[in-house]
């Protein structure tokens, strides 16, 4: 782990200061011991909270910054509002006819949780390629999502239409030699936004349904389905 100048992290300062205390006055350590140990904890907390900041790329467009960086800070939201989502349905569901919805549920939050090192990667391909997201590339994206959307229906199909409108899009900006990045970050950044959206109405939904009526069960469910779709078109567009 990098070194960080601990006075940068109030926390991390906080945290050698409480050891300390709890050590010398309460353990009665000696604080020759004490110093050393607590300077050690305060460095190591201030390298974990640098290590959780979002990362800032010169891409010479601070619009695309702003973005990637909410994307990534959106992502991460994401991921603890559906662990969240995890640990309240494993307590609730537990009856029989509740544990498909209880398997959909961990599948998808299985799924979100590997968005945020998929996300790092795509930005570092953003950093160090081309900023025109290939031809060919964005071509095979839109065959994909085409063959989905011949087998969808309802909702799922709903949102590969807007996701076939936006690839056509983006493949009209690469074709004329446009610089497509901050495009594909909005995408991603609007599915993030969706999805935190349908896992609030699931998180609701658990908190207040009457869990016993297997029609509530079954809004749920296709609530669960809805957010499988849009977890499907967020990884899609991850892909380098």
């Amino acid at each position: 782990m990098k070194l960080v100048n601990p006075l940068y992290y109030p926390l991390a300062v906080l945290a050698g200061g409480i050891f300390l205390f709890l050590g010398v006055r309460l353990l009665q350590l000696p604080s020759l011991v004490m110093l050393p140990v607590a300077s050690g904890i305060t460095v190591i907390s201030a390298g974990w909270l640098k290590s959780r900041e979002p990362t800032f790329f010169d891409l010479a467009n601070p619009e695309l910054e702003r973005e990637i960086n909410a994307v990534k800070l959106a992502t991460l939201g994401l991921v603890n509002q559906s662990e969240s989502l995890r640990l309240e349905s494993k307590k609730i569901l537990t009856d029989t006819f509740q544990i498909e919805l209880l398997a959909a549920v961990e599948i998808n939050c299985d799924r979100t949780a590997t968005f945020p090192p998929k996300i790092d990667t795509l930005v570092g391909s953003l950093y160090s390629n081309t900023p025109i997201l290939s031809v060919s590339s964005l071509q095979q994206q839109l065959i994909e999502v085409q063959q989905k959307l011949n087998a969808s229906s309802g909702i799922a199909k709903e949102h590969l239409n807007q996701l076939v409108e936006s690839l056509k899009r983006n493949l009209k900006l690469a074709q004329d030699g446009e610089d497509t990045r901050l495009v594909r970050m909005i995408n991603i950044s609007t599915l993030i936004q969706d999805c935190t959206g349908i896992l609030q109405k699931l998180q609701t939904k658990l908190r207040t349904s009457d869990l016993t009526d297997s029609q509530q069960i079954h809004e749920m469910q296709s609530l669960s389905d809805e957010l499988t779709s849009l977890l499907e078109n967020i990884d899609l567009l991850v892909r380098k």
